[in-house]
C-alpha cells in the first residue's frame, strides 16, 4: 500500500525528479514492480551471447596464463601481451563493422565476424609459439567485436529509448555473468583437459552462435535506411558523429566510467592480494561478488526504467560511484582504508555501473537511427581507449598502497559527472522522457 500511494504522487515524465527520490521509488517499485514481460525474449538471448562471447574470451582463458607461458617457453608476463592485442583488435573491429552494418545490414558483418572468431580460435588453439598466439587473438578480437557493435544497432532498431535501455540492462546481466563463471570455468577446464581445449569451446561458441545467426536470427536495417558510403564517405560519418555534442557526451559519460572499471580490473588484484594478504584462491570470489553487484544494478533499472525514465535514473546515477570512489581514495589517504572498506565502495561502484551504462548507451543512440552501426561502434571504441587508458594509469601509477587504483577512479568519474552536469546546464543532453524517438532528437 504505501508503495502504491507514492506511486501515485510520482513524478511523471517531463517533471523534475530529484536524486532521492529514483532511488527511493526505484526500491518500491523493484518489490512490487508486474509489468508483463518475457524475462528474457530469445531475439535479446541471442544478442546477449554475442555480446557476451568477447568478455569470455577473455576471462574464460585468464587462469592458464602460467600453464601457457610454460607451454611456449616464455615468462608468464609476456602472455599478457595477447590480452592487450585483444583489446586493440576489439577497438579497431567495432570500428570497422559499424559502417558495414550501416550498408549491407546487421547479419552479413556477423556472418563474416563469428567466421573469422571461429577459425581464429581454433588457430588460437593450434599455437606453437608466443607470435603466433598473438596473431590468432588479435584476428580473434576482430571477429568477436561485430556481435558487440551489431547488437546495440539491432536494439536501436527494435526499440525506443526506454526500451532500449531495459533491453541494455538484460545485455549487462550476461556481461555481468562472464567474469563471475567464466574464470572458474576456464579453471575446470584447465584441469580437466589443457589450455588449449579452452580455445577449442571458444570456437564450438562460435560455431553455435554463427548458425543461430543464419536460422533464428531476423534483418533489422530497412533497405531504406541503409547507405551507400565509401572510405570518404565512412571517415565523414565518423566527423559527424564526433560533431554531435548531444552523442559524444553520452560517450564520455559512459566511456570514462568504463575506464575506471579497467583500472579495478587491473590494479584490484594487487590491492587485494598482494597489500591485504588475500589468498589468491579467494580472489575469484571477491571479483565475482562486485560483479554480481553489475547485475543486481542492471536488473534494477530494468525494472525502474520505465517508470523513471534513462535521462532521470542517468542524473541520479552518476553520484554514487563518484562519492564511493572519493570515499575509498580519502579514507587510503588516512590511513584507514581497510578491506570490507574498499570492497564496499568497489560493489557501490559495480552496481552502480549496472544502472549507469544501459542508460547512457540508450540516450547515446536515441538519436542515431540513421547510422546506429556507426554510432555503436564509436561508443564501443572509444570505451576501450578509456579502459585501455584506465589500467595503463593504474599500472605506470606505482605505490605500495590503494592510491593508483582509487585515484584513477576518482579522476574518471569525476569528469564523467561533470560532463554530464555540464550538458545539462547548457541544455546539450536530454533533461526528460523515456520514450524518445529519434525524430525528436534530430
Amino acid at each position: 500500500m504505501l508503495c502504491y500511494l507514492k506511486f501515485s504522487i510520482l513524478p511523471k515524465h517531463g517533471q523534475d525528479c530529484g536524486v532521492t527520490d529514483v532511488i527511493f521509488h526505484a526500491a518500491c517499485l523493484l518489490m512490487s514492480y508486474s509489468e508483463p514481460r518475457p524475462f528474457f525474449p530469445g531475439w535479446l538471448f541471442l544478442l546477449a551471447m554475442m555480446t557476451a562471447l568477447s568478455p569470455l574470451s577473455v576471462d574464460l582463458y585468464l587462469p592458464a596464463f602460467p600453464t601457457i607461458a610454460s607451454d611456449l617457453g616464455v615468462q608468464s608476463a609476456d602472455v599478457q601481451i595477447t590480452l592487450a592485442v585483444f583489446l586493440f583488435g576489439m577497438s579497431v573491429g567495432q570500428l570497422v563493422y559499424g559502417p558495414l552494418s550501416d550498408r549491407y545490414g546487421r547479419k552479413p558483418p556477423l556472418y563474416f565476424g563469428l567466421a573469422l572468431f571461429l577459425l581464429a580460435s581454433f588457430g588460437c588453439m593450434l599455437a606453437t609459439d608466443l607470435a603466433t598466439l598473438t596473431v590468432a587473438r588479435f584476428f580473434q578480437a576482430l571477429g568477436g567485436s561485430a556481435g558487440v557493435v551489431v547488437s546495440r544497432a539491432v536494439i536501436r532498431d527494435r526499440t525506443t529509448t526506454a526500451q532500449a535501455a531495459w533491453a541494455f540492462s538484460m545485455l549487462m546481466l550476461a556481461l555481468g555473468l562472464a567474469p563471475i563463471l567464466a574464470p572458474v570455468a576456464g579453471s575446470l577446464l584447465l584441469k580437466v583437459m589443457g589450455w588449449r581445449e579452452i580455445f577449442a569451446i571458444l570456437g564450438i561458441a562460435g560455431t553455435i552462435l554463427l548458425l543461430a545467426v543464419h536460422f533464428n536470427m531476423h534483418e533489422t536495417l530497412s533497405r531504406h535506411t541503409a547507405e551507400r558510403l565509401g572510405v570518404a564517405g565512412t571517415f565523414k560519418r565518423y566527423a559527424d558523429l564526433f560533431r554531435d555534442r548531444q552523442f559524444i557526451m553520452y560517450v564520455l559519460i559512459i566511456a570514462l566510467p568504463f575506464g575506471a572499471m579497467f583500472a579495478y580490473v587491473a590494479g584490484a588484484p594487487y590491492v587485494i592480494i598482494e597489500l591485504y594478504e588475500v589468498p589468491a584462491v579467494h580472489f575469484g570470489w571477491l571479483f565475482g561478488l562486485n560483479a554480481f553487484g553489475m547485475i543486481a544494478g542492471s536488473q534494477l533499472n530494468a525494472r525502474v526504467v520505465a517508470r523513471f525514465g534513462p535521462a532521470a535514473l542517468l542524473h541520479a546515477i552518476l553520484w554514487p560511484p563518484f562519492l564511493a570512489a572519493l570515499v575509498a581514495l580519502t579514507a587510503t589517504l588516512a590511513g584507514y582504508a581497510s578491506l570490507p572498506l574498499l570492497m564496499a565502495c568497489f560493489f557501490v561502484y559495480m552496481f552502480s555501473m549496472g544502472m549507469l551504462s544501459p542508460n547512457a548507451v540508450a540516450l547515446a543512440m536515441a538519436s542515431q537511427g540513421h547510422r546506429a552501426g556507426s554510432a555503436s561502434a564509436v561508443i564501443g571504441a572509444v570505451q576501450f581507449l578509456f579502459g585501455t587508458l584506465g589500467a595503463v594509469a593504474v599500472s605506470v601509477w606505482v605505490m605500495p598502497s590503494a592510491i593508483p587504483l582509487t585515484g584513477v577512479m576518482v579522476i574518471m568519474l569525476g569528469t564523467s559527472l561533470l560532463i554530464h552536469h555540464f550538458g545539462h546546464r547548457h541544455n546539450i543532453l536530454i533533461l526528460h522522457g523515456s520514450d524518445i524517438e529519434p525524430s525528436a532528437l534530430k
